[in-house]
């Protein structure tokens, strides 16, 4: 059998070969990030014990209080990830911990992109724009897009119900986005490799034009929102190879193997 590079094929045709360019990763240790979040009780750990490749993963601990009336944020921050014109993807690997109690009526966040919108003193600090969460034992992810303030003129579309996560073992998010305030936007998120969601020409960030972090960790939203229920107070998520770049396997956790100076990318044609 005659092996055919698809490369040369490219390079006999005239064209040219635009390769993926990963913009930014960490390898599950809190080397690299710009700060950490970590409210009342909340820690965010490098730890051994889980691990998803290589010998380290982040571990984000929330415990709920009754006499606190704060928000319960335990997560790791990168500044400038992405901005309205952008198109990027943005991946990471994450681990519920064993007996994760799932309540349909509870809601915890595992990721999100968020900006520092005080400036414009319209009732709003730090407005979050996509987010990943699971509601119940659902994912759930949206978009938000229209104007800051007045922060009625903000709107969301959700996507819901997509896939059931399972606790106690590693899962892979996959996020593609062409942020646009207008109807040319697009957004793709893939589970364990399978994609979940792909809508095309609608708007998928706000107007405004400044950047946005990308924070992944646990958010426990609902015992500040609507009120804790269950009876699991301390609740633990684990997350390792997060990254973000030009291609699917920039972001993708299951492309990293490792070498003797780290951690690279498994080249495949999919690269072309």
């Amino acid at each position: 059998m005659v092996h055919i590079n698809p490369l040369n094929v490219l390079f006999a045709l005239g064209l040219t070969v635009v390769h993926a360019t990963q913009f930014w990763h960490n390898t599950g240790t809190k080397a690299g990030w710009d700060t950490f979040t970590h409210e009342h009780k909340g820690t965010v750990d490098e730890v051994t014990d889980q691990v998803y490749k290589g010998p380290t993963a982040l571990r984000m601990t929330q415990i709920h209080d009754p006499g606190y009336n704060g928000r319960y944020h335990s997560e790791a921050v990168k500044y400038n990830v992405y901005r309205k014109g952008d198109t990027g993807f943005y991946g990471f690997a994450f681990r519920l911990q064993d007996g994760w109690q799932f309540n349909p009526a509870q809601g915890y966040n595992i990721a999100q992109f968020i900006a520092d919108f005080s400036d414009l003193k319209c009732g709003e600090d730090y407005m979050p724009s996509t987010m990943v969460w699971i509601d119940g034992d659902q994912l759930g992810t949206r978009v938000k897009y229209g104007n800051v303030c007045p922060t009625n003129q903000q709107k969301i579309k959700e996507f819901k119900k997509l896939k059931t996560v399972t606790a106690g073992v590693w899962h892979r998010v996959e996020i593609q986005a062409s942020w646009k305030s207008d109807n040319t936007g697009f957004f793709k998120l893939w589970y364990d490799g399978e994609k979940v969601v792909e809508a095309y020409n609608l708007p998928t960030t706000v107007g405004d034009g400044r950047y946005f972090q990308f924070r992944v960790g646990l958010y426990a939203n609902a015992w500040h929102d609507h009120g804790y229920e269950g009876t699991q107070g301390t609740r633990q998520v684990w997350y390792d190879q997060i990254a973000a770049g030009s291609a699917f396997k920039d972001a993708d956790p299951s492309g990293w193997v490792a070498s003797t100076s780290g951690m690279r990318f498994q080249p495949s044609s999919e690269d072309l």
